[in-house]
């Protein structure tokens, strides 16, 4: 998979992209990641590329010249996304989509953000990662190339985990436990030392279910509730029924 960024600090962006699973993903050939430095299409000594916005108003804009020159010079692959507070919702369900592709590009904005001609000509679409106010788009960038990145087959090395982790199905994900198996006179379930793996299974289904309920109901509401089934697992488990915050997580068995 190719991935493109588009930014003014492109040492932030590769100091990233060279550590931990991406990193290696990269130097493995899993993925091409390939970061543009705005500036390089900048004309002037300062290597400027922003000004005052028409109208008034605080503050810089990332100025049309240098970014349309740093994107059409290198022909990035397409689409391109534009991070801004206005975009799509980055979640779960689109970094699947993204990572189903051949690639894309993201465009960092800075500053108040970016000359509204960009958007409307330049790029493909506009991404937002929440409903919060960032200095830049890099935090957003690298959150969109971790997200889709690691959904690349390979760059997961045991990618089962990747299907099981919180939003696979819409919910979070199981709570999980290793050694040592009893910790200051806290204990692991028992259920999970017991080796019955078909019983470990719905005790990890109950437990995600609960989880979702008691931590984001929203989710299951996104679902259409619950079916007949979960709710009788999660009765199974000690959960009382499916109304949201009225239990903790399902006991072990």
């Amino acid at each position: 998979m190719r991935i493109e960024v588009f930014t003014i600090f492109p040492g932030l962006i590769e100091a990233y992209l060279a550590e931990s699973l991406i990193g290696r993903a990269r130097r493995a050939g899993l993925l091409d990641l390939r970061v543009h430095d705005l500036r390089s299409a900048a004309t002037d000594p300062h290597r400027s590329v922003d000004d005052a916005p028409f109208g008034g108003g605080a503050g810089m804009v990332l100025a049309p010249e240098p970014v349309f020159g740093a994107v059409e010079a290198v022909e990035p692959v397409r689409p391109v996304w534009l991070l801004a507070p206005g975009g799509r919702l980055f979640d779960q369900a689109l970094a699947r989509e993204m990572a189903a592709g051949p690639g894309f590009s993201l465009l960092c904005g800075r500053y108040e953000g970016v000359d509204q001609r960009v958007a409307e000509h330049l790029v493909d679409g506009e991404l937002s990662i929440g409903d919060y106010v960032l200095a830049g788009g890099e935090a957003a960038a690298l959150v969109v190339v971790e997200a889709v990145g690691r959904l690349v087959p390979g760059v997961v090395g045991n990618q089962a985990s990747v299907g099981e982790e919180s939003f696979a199905e819409g919910l979070l994900e199981y709570p999980q436990y290793t050694r040592p198996a009893s910790f200051r006179g806290w204990d692991v379930p028992e259920v999970l030392r017991s080796g019955d793996h078909a019983r470990v299974a719905r005790w990890q289904r109950a437990s995600a279910l609960a989880r979702t309920l008691r931590l984001r109901p929203d989710l299951i509401e996104a679902r259409g509730g619950l079916t007949d089934e979960e709710v009788r697992l999660l009765r199974e488990h000690g959960y009382p029924g499916p109304t949201p915050g009225a239990s903790e997580e399902p006991s072990a068995p």
